[in-house]
C-alpha cells in the first residue's frame, strides 16, 4: 500500500468520531456480518482461525468472535487497531499491511491454514494493490481455509447519487473519506471473482446483496447499497 494511501486512512480514523454508528460503512452486525454469517458457515471449517481483514474499529470482529473460537482482527490503520482494542481489550487486533507479501506469510506462519472475512476492502486499493491483496488473502488460506468477501457492485455509485437529494450532497458520513482523500478504486462485477480465480483461488459460491451503511433515507429507510459477494479457496489440495 502506498505511503499516500496510509497517511489518508490513519488520518481518517484519528478524526472519526468513536460512537456507534458514526463511521458510514460501520453498521451493526445484525445487518452485516450476521446476514453474512449464513453464506460462508458451510465453507468455513470452524475449528480454523478466522481473521476479520480491514477490521477497523472492530465491530464485526466482535460478532464473529462470538461464533468462532480464534479470531483475529488486522487493519491497514493502526489508529483503528486502537479504536478496537479500546472496545475490545480480550480481543485480538493488529496493524498489518496485506498487500504485502511478508506481512501476510508471517501471519499465516504465525495462525496456520485460516479463514477470511473481508467487507469492502478490495474496491478501496488502487488497482495495481488488488491482485497483491487477494494473492496475500492467498497466502493466508492455504490449504484449508476459505474467504468471503464482498464488495460494492458497479451500481453503487449510481445508488448514492440517487440517494443524494436536490442539492446533490454527497451521503454526510461519506463525507469525511472523501475530504481525508479517500476515494474508491477501480473495481468491476467482473474483475472479483477474476482476482481470486488469478490467485489460485475456486469461486465456491456467490451471488448479490445490499450491503448496509449507517446512513438513513429522507422516509426513513436504511441506505443500502448493490453488492456482490463469494466464497473461494483451493478445492485441489488432497
Amino acid at each position: 500500500m502506498n505511503m499516500s494511501s496510509l497517511k489518508a486512512w490513519e488520518g481518517y480514523w484519528e478524526d472519526a468520531p468513536e460512537g456507534p454508528s458514526e463511521v458510514f460503512w460501520d453498521a451493526d452486525p445484525e445487518v452485516t456480518a450476521a446476514l453474512h454469517l449464513p453464506l460462508f458457515a458451510d465453507h468455513f471449517d470452524i475449528g480454523l482461525p478466522l481473521v476479520d481483514l480491514g477490521c477497523g474499529n472492530g465491530t464485526q470482529t466482535r460478532f464473529l468472535a462470538g461464533r468462532y473460537g480464534q479470531v483475529r482482527g488486522v487493519d491497514l490503520s493502526a489508529a483503528a487497531v486502537e479504536r478496537a482494542r479500546r472496545a475490545d481489550p480480550d480481543g485480538a487486533y493488529e496493524q498489518l499491511d496485506a498487500t504485502e507479501p511478508a506481512a501476510m506469510r508471517r501471519l499465516h506462519e504465525e495462525l496456520g491454514d485460516a479463514n477470511v472475512y473481508m467487507r469492502g476492502v478490495l474496491h478501496q486499493c488502487d488497482e495495481p494493490d488488488q491482485p497483491r491483496l487477494v494473492g496475500g488473502i492467498a497466502e493466508l488460506l492455504g490449504g484449508r481455509g476459505r474467504v468471503f468477501a464482498v464488495e460494492l457492485a458497479e451500481t453503487a455509485l449510481a445508488r448514492m447519487q440517487a440517494f443524494a437529494a436536490g442539492g446533490g450532497e454527497m451521503p454526510a458520513k461519506l463525507r469525511p473519506v472523501i475530504e481525508h482523500g479517500i476515494a474508491p478504486g477501480r473495481l468491476t462485477d467482473a474483475a472479483l471473482p477474476r482476482l481470486f480465480a488469478e490467485a489460485g483461488l475456486e469461486v465456491l459460491a456467490e451471488g448479490d446483496m445490499p450491503l448496509a451503511t449507517t446512513e438513513f433515507q429522507p422516509d426513513g429507510a436504511r441506505l443500502e447499497l448493490p453488492s456482490k459477494w463469494l466464497v473461494a479457496g483451493r478445492m485441489d489440495v488432497a
